[in-house]
């Protein structure tokens, strides 16, 4: 069976967040034994009163037809944005409507937010003593509100096992791609993110809030340093390199890349080797030798120590638990 993705749609709510989940989820496939496709989601939209229109903050309503009830068959819940928060934004408290509501939702069950819906999750006490994040502009008003909650207003989400977080808009598909990811490996993630055309990774970890997130047009960008490293991931790079690829001094190269990319060059390159070898893993039968060297980590050894502390596993296990997934 599919999993069940519940989106709950508030009246206030943001038209672009509340599509975020049915465009990612929705469009995420895997391959039946026939090499026919099959979904891996389903992803159902509800209201926290009788299935009919729901406000948005757009010059529309959104017609739901579900009711809270779908809250208590999920797997996952995702809580977008809405505008309209009334007591949870300026009290920390829920409606009793909003509370009857949550409720519902089964012990276990795994719980998403996106943008401001973490006041929702906060108010509804997921979030006490964990850490979270939300949109950059509301961060120090969440943590007024809600001081139980570590909050982190520097990332774009925060992955804290049954309860994630995101920042506010496009960090939402970041969000959700890595949840496909979790769940179902790069290869699916990767494919899901070519067909919705935005890029395939961001970290978590990024800053969501970049001061200059578009270079000025007098200035060169780090672009082409960027496509030069990805196509030579499996040699040495130095920081040197990356720059004379730009005709920059390395301490121009790396402000101007910590500008646009959130990240340093060191970082950044560590995520994409990182990359490489999720999906050597998942998609050929290297040895773990040979995809350390593919993908720039030299050792198995060296690859074993990145892989552990960006996912938690081995590289041995994450292959077994993908290929697994990939067969059934």
């Amino acid at each position: 069976m599919p999993h069940r993705v519940v989106v709950l749609a508030l009246d206030g709510a943001l038209p672009f967040e509340l599509g975020i989940p049915q465009r990612i989820f929705g469009r995420s496939l895997g391959t039946e034994p026939d090499g026919r496709d099959r979904k891996l989601y389903e992803v159902v939209t509800c209201s926290i009163r009788p299935p009919g229109p729901v406000r948005t903050d757009a010059d529309f309503a959104v017609l739901v037809e579900h009711g809270p009830e779908a809250l208590a068959t999920a797997d996952t819940v995702v809580i977008p944005a809405s505008y309209e928060l009334g007591p949870v934004f300026d009290e920390g408290r829920l409606t009793e409507e909003l509370a009857a509501a949550l409720a519902l939702v089964r012990p276990g069950t795994r719980m998403v937010s996106i943008c401001t819906g973490s006041y929702v999750l906060a108010a509804a006490g997921y979030l006490d003593g964990r850490p979270a994040t939300t949109h950059w502009s509301s961060a120090d008003h969440f943590q007024r509100t809600f001081p139980q909650v570590r909050v982190d207003p520097d990332v774009l989400f925060i992955d804290d096992g049954d309860v994630l977080t995101s920042a506010g808009v496009a960090a939402g598909i970041d969000l959700c791609l890595h949840l496909v990811r979790r769940d179902h490996g790069a290869a699916v993630a990767n494919e899901i993110a070519r067909r919705t055309v935005v890029p395939p990774y961001r970290d978590g970890g990024q800053a969501q809030y970049i001061h200059r997130p578009l270079p000025e047009p007098q200035f060169a960008t780090t672009t082409a340093a960027r496509a030069w490293a990805l196509a030579r991931l499996d040699r040495p790079i130095l920081l040197r390199d990356m720059a004379e690829q730009e005709a920059m001094s390395v301490r121009t190269f790396t402000r101007r890349f910590r500008e646009e990319v959130g990240i340093s060059p060191g970082q950044w390159l560590t995520q994409q080797r990182v990359e490489r070898a999720r999906q050597l893993l998942e998609s050929t039968d290297l040895s773990i030798d040979q995809v350390a060297r593919d993908a720039g980590f030299g050792t198995a050894t060296s690859l074993r120590q990145h892989l552990q502390a960006a996912l938690g596993v081995p590289p041995t296990v994450y292959r077994r638990t993908f290929r697994s997934s990939a067969d059934a």
